[in-house]
């Protein structure tokens, strides 16, 4: 008697199917590891809300003129295309992806707050393939090679916590407030909020942590050899300091609400009752202009434009050529 191996046959090409799904699965949805040194955004940027983020000839941003909603365009504003309907912060850009949270009920974040952001996304770079890399509520965060760097809201304390991008690591590293904006070279730099307002370095590949300068500082900028900061204990001037000759240099005396540094130009909101203004200088504090007098906030830079709004009015973007005097309406 012949024996019949039509149901073997079949049960073999049902396998053969079912591992040629299997492996098509993996290699759509593995994610891809980033190229060593990958930073996700500028600290000046993160530290005014991560609106814009340029990375690999585009410019990826929230267009206050729909909603805020996920956009991209080329850095000299050409070719705008819009990704996602969502309203994002924190824009991180690195490798094959993007990252960012998304605001809900309120657009106001940070320690003290109302928060009220969803889950840490990533997405592809053309806005596909969405996927919530963090649920706990990220106040900020930044890219470092494969790993975010997160500062978590968190119920009784905030939380310093590292996230693989795939999401196959996850580590809380401190219970006190890290901003982790400012980053360079697997260190991340940051003022102390616990005993001080000192500068610190927090060694990525090892978790160490090193104190750097002894100053009274906030929102730590790095931009070639120098830091640029707040001074908190001297009415809120900006300075910067030297890595290398451990200088300090008073960039103006004015009290500053926010700023942000590239490409050779200081941007800055005067903190005043009676002449509040954004100004401009350069990196090494001359060239003192002003740019627009009011109330700014939200400055951003590209490599080809200064982004800000007005205080309190979130409908308008205004721009300005790097280095321009000139300002309008994005």
């Amino acid at each position: 008697m012949k024996k019949n191996t039509k149901p073997i046959l079949i049960a073999v090409l049902i396998v053969i199917v079912l591992i040629i799904l299997l492996v098509a699965n993996w290699f759509l949805t593995r994610v891809t590891m980033n190229p060593e040194g990958t930073i996700g955004n500028t600290a000046g940027n993160l530290n005014n809300g991560g609106l814009f983020c340029e990375y690999n000839g585009y410019v990826y941003f929230s267009n206050v003129g729909d909603d805020g909603c996920l956009y991209r365009m080329k850095p000299d504003e050409s070719e705008k295309e819009k990704l996602l309907d969502v309203r994002p912060g924190n824009i991180l850009a690195g490798g094959d992806y993007l990252y960012y949270f998304q605001f809900g009920v309120s657009g106001e974040m940070g320690l003290g707050n109302i928060r009220s952001s969803h889950d840490f996304h990533r997405a592809e770079l053309d806005g596909d393939n969405i996927t919530s890399v963090e649920t706990d509520v990220v106040v900020t965060g930044q890219l470092v090679d494969n790993y975010l760097y997160l500062l978590i809201a968190g119920d009784e304390h905030p939380i310093f916590r590292k996230v693989k991008i795939d999401k196959s690591e996850r580590l809380d590293l401190a219970q006190y407030e890290v901003n982790p904006a400012c980053a360079r070279d697997g260190l991340i730099y940051y003022n102390g909020t616990e005993r001080d307002h000192y500068l610190y370095t927090f060694n990525t590949s090892n978790h160490g942590i090193t104190e750097l300068w002894a100053g009274n500082i906030w929102y730590p900028t790095i931009d070639g050899d120098y830091i640029y900061y707040i001074d908190v204990g001297n009415n809120y001037r900006l300075c910067r300091y030297s890595l290398s000759n451990n200088i300090v240099e008073i960039l103006t005396d004015e009290r500053i609400e926010c700023f942000n540094v590239g490409s050779g130009y200081i941007y800055y909101q005067v903190s005043s009752q009676t002449k509040p203004a954004l100004k401009m200088m350069a990196t090494d504090g001359s060239g003192l202009t002003t740019i627009a007098e009011g109330n700014f906030t939200k400055i951003n830079m590209t490599s080809r434009y200064v982004y800000f709004q007005e205080f309190n009015e979130e409908d308008t973007m205004y721009h300005s050529p790097i280095g321009s005097t000139t300002y309008s309406s994005m």
